[in-house]
């Protein structure tokens, strides 16, 4: 239990400082980079990578079936 809260409390931060900077980095857009240069641009960023780690964290966290729940079937 406890560590299931630590991984959605870590995947949480980890998605909103990610989604936070991938939204700051919006304003290329408005220098005059198009959408094909922002979109490769946020592919070689780590906080790209960030974001998805914290949202496959946060589903995992909440989605996939605890030990204990199996040993209670039983």
């Amino acid at each position: 239990m406890i560590f299931r809260l630590f991984l959605l409390l870590l995947g949480f931060s980890f998605a909103v400082s990610g989604g936070v900077s991938l939204i700051a980095f919006l304003n290329l857009i408005t220098t005059g980079h198009g959408f094909v240069n922002y979109f490769y641009f946020i592919l070689t960023r780590v906080e790209s990578i960030l974001f998805i780690l914290g949202l496959i964290l946060v589903w995992g966290s909440i989605y996939l079936p605890s030990q204990n729940n199996r040993d209670d079937e039983r």
